[in-house]
């Protein structure tokens, strides 16, 4: 089965009584990619990639790619670590006007044209339509038929292009009820979870749309619908599933059946949750803000390893550097953390939101973690020293499947992360 005809064949399966799912590894990170896609080596599986509209688009995004440099970019890891690219998948996530909604909203649906072009002319097979935002002069939110009618059109240009590849037709994700990117901003009690009703009836206004321009065949291709389930995080807590709410949205699927649910904002859920949220038929798992977060508790585990070994004063380490930056450059975190000092720098390093990992690629940022790592370089690292500052990967050190040195153990702790999810997606039978 190639990967495209796997994520197809989800709402089939999980129709039939075959509960299974994927997880979408949502983040640019070469480090995060790189485990993402060793996972894959591990266990022979495909791999799903996704990219925002803002973080890749024909513009460059603030990565600076282009959704054909994005793809270039995921396929020299792939190479690097003998990874087979006919079992990757690459999506394009929230793929609308949002990077332009300060533009009048024709203009800006011309700007998303040109990426949705760009997205599946360079192989991206996975589609996520979100026209939901209202762009200059609109409401904040628009009416189901006005995002429908966009996403219609965005899906015209997408049928148009994948006509000229060799790539598999676009799969496409509907739904306009879309968690915050990145996580929500203040703490949360509690969740308006997506009404049933509300659901169907955004199958229902897309199907008329797509109907509206001919693009039957296309929608026959729709396979899934962002919903809210009830997962949230924030900068200080994570709101865990509850099936027992969730289960009149559940038993929707029964209705559409050409459908299943995907779920956002799925990041530090537990296992037990993840696995739930897959029975329940919300079959694709986007996990992105946690991917990063573990790989930062490693770069930080490391930090406080050779601060230890070689006595370092903090303005020496890691984490001191980094806060030099944050302070220096606080537009990606200040408007979205709170509190007074002492929480506002806890947040910095530590939120849910992981915020920090806007700064990775940044010059100073590379530089203060190519000095970690050239300081560890060609030492062994003491096994009681990664019990203390990295505990969760001592396990695979003291066995021997991991090397005690920091590459080994920074993609370790991506790779335990992305392990849960994929068992949480096993088939398992209803």
């Amino acid at each position: 089965m190639n990967s495209t005809n796997r994520l197809r064949a989800l709402p089939a399966r999980y129709a039939s009584g075959t509960c299974t799912g994927i997880t979408s590894i949502c983040s640019a990170h070469p480090l995060v990619i790189e485990a993402a896609l060793l996972e894959g080596v591990a266990t022979g599986t495909d791999v799903l990639i996704e990219a925002t509209c803002n973080q890749v688009n024909q513009e460059g995004g603030y990565t600076g790619m282009t959704p054909a440099d994005f793809r270039q970019f995921v396929e020299k890891i792939a190479l690097r670590v003998g990874f087979d690219t006919k079992r990757l998948i690459l999506g394009g996530d929230h793929l609308g006007p949002n990077p332009w909604r300060h533009l009048p909203a024709e203009e800006a649906m011309r700007r998303s044209e040109a990426m949705m072009d760009a997205f599946v002319r360079a192989g991206f097979t996975k589609i996520h339509l979100d026209t939901s935002m209202g762009c200059a002069g609109e409401p904040v939110a628009l009416p189901d038929e006005t995002t429908a009618a966009r996403a219609a059109r965005l899906a015209k240009v997408s049928e148009s292009a994948g006509d000229s590849t060799d790539y598999d037709r676009p799969l496409y994700i509907i739904g306009t009820e879309v968690p915050i990117p990145g996580g929500a901003m203040e703490a949360l009690n509690h969740l308006e979870l997506t009404k049933p009703d509300a659901a169907i009836e955004t199958v229902e206004v897309h199907r008329k749309a797509f109907t509206a321009l001919g693009l039957q065949d296309a929608f026959e291709r729709a396979i899934g619908a962002v919903v809210q389930p009830g997962v949230e995080f924030g900068n200080e807590n994570v709101v865990i599933y509850d099936r027992g709410k969730a289960a009149s949205l559940s038993a929707v699927l029964k209705q559409v059946p050409q459908f299943v649910f995907e779920a956002h904002s799925t990041d530090y859920q537990p296992v037990q949750a993840l696995s739930e949220l897959v029975q329940d038929g919300f079959a694709i798992l986007k996990v992105g803000p946690m991917l990063t977060f573990a790989l930062r508790e490693a770069l930080y585990g490391l930090d406080q390893l050779a601060a230890f070994l070689d006595n370092l004063g903090d303005e020496e380490t890691l984490r001191g550097k980094m806060e030099r930056l944050l302070l220096a450059e606080p537009k990606n975190w200040e408007k979205y953390y709170h509190g007074d000092a002492t929480e506002r720098r806890l947040q910095r390093h530590f939120s849910y939101s992981d915020r920090i990992r806007y700064y990775w690629p940044h010059p100073d940022a590379r530089a203060a973690v190519d000095a970690l790592l050239r300081r560890l370089s060609g030492r062994k690292l003491p096994e009681t020293l990664i019990s203390q500052y990295l505990g969760t990967l001592y396990p695979a050190v003291a066995c021997g499947k991991v090397e005690s040195q920091p590459h080994a153990l920074m993609i370790e702790a991506v790779r335990n992360v992305i392990r849960n999810y994929d068992r949480a997606a096993m088939v398992r039978h209803s």
